[in-house]
């Protein structure tokens, strides 16, 4: 069996984080290194490496964590935009091999974002 990722210990508070919304599927908490003034982790509470190992079934999941995102961003006063990042792979600036969200918002994003 492989060692519980970061997020693994967060959701099952082994180790403190500021959480800022959870429901049955997700949790969602603030980013250790902020690149903007809302940056939040929004993260599936069952072990998913990464979105390229999604399966069919993983549907619903998927799509409650897009609908949650906003809802997020809400909850924390961010109504007018956000920018939504996931990262596939290391390559993509994947660090934390457990699925998640970035929910950015706060500033004005560029594009193409770099």
């Amino acid at each position: 069996m492989t060692e519980p990722t970061l997020f693994e210990k967060i959701i099952a508070r082994e180790i403190p984080a500021d959480i800022v919304f959870e429901d049955k599927l997700c949790i969602a908490f603030r980013d250790i290194a902020p690149q903007a003034p809302l940056h939040v982790l929004l993260c599936p509470k069952v072990p998913l490496k990464m979105l390229s190992e999604a399966v069919d079934g993983d549907g619903k999941l998927l799509a409650h964590l897009l609908l949650t995102a906003p809802r997020v961003a809400r909850l924390l006063g961010y109504t007018e935009g956000f920018r939504l990042v996931v990262n596939n792979g290391s390559d993509a600036g994947q660090t934390v091999f457990h699925l998640h969200l970035h929910i950015l918002a706060g500033r004005t994003f560029d594009w193409p974002p770099g």
